[in-house]
């Protein structure tokens, strides 16, 4: 009767963990996040930035340790600059970022080099209890700072006057 027992019970414990699998590759997180266009060049919003219709992003998954891409996917910001990203799966055991790809605006088009992705977790085994994810806000840069840049970064007080 004991092994009847035992044995029943590992069935049970195998199809539990074979639904709570499949559970998990039917999850769907959606990330969002905004694109801007940074006039002054320093790399975060100030008052003049502006939000980027338009602009191209991608989120890719990658392995932890294998560092094989697990997932991609690509996104086109609305009218307002905020994307919306369908990721399908638990990406438990993934990194996965979004990247700024390509701006709709010809006057900015430099990919920043100190924010150059936004991390996202992708997995319900995170304590967040909503399938929303929100991503840091990415950027462009344009090729010149604007005259107006001086005066916003002197009242930001970022720099000391020698």
């Amino acid at each position: 009767m004991a092994k009847a027992v035992a044995l029943i019970s590992a069935f049970c414990i195998i199809a539990f963990a074979a639904v709570t699998a499949h559970a998990h590759s039917k999850e769907v997180f959606n990330v969002e996040g905004d694109v801007y266009c940074d006039p002054c060049r320093v790399q975060f919003q100030t008052k003049l930035s502006h939000r980027l219709p338009g602009a191209k992003v991608r989120l890719v998954c990658t392995d932890a340790v294998t560092k094989a891409v697990t997932y991609t996917v690509e996104g086109v910001a609305n009218a307002d600059g905020h994307y919306s990203l369908s990721v399908t799966g638990d990406h438990e055991k993934d990194i996965c970022e979004v990247t700024a790809v390509a701006s709709p605006r010809n006057d900015c088009t430099d990919i920043m080099s100190d924010v150059k992705s936004a991390r996202v977790v992708c997995t319900r085994n995170s304590g967040i209890h909503t399938p929303v994810r929100f991503a840091n806000p990415l950027g462009f840069m344009t090729k010149n700072i604007i005259p107006q840049c001086y005066e916003v970064i002197k009242d930001l007080e970022l720099f000391v006057d020698a």
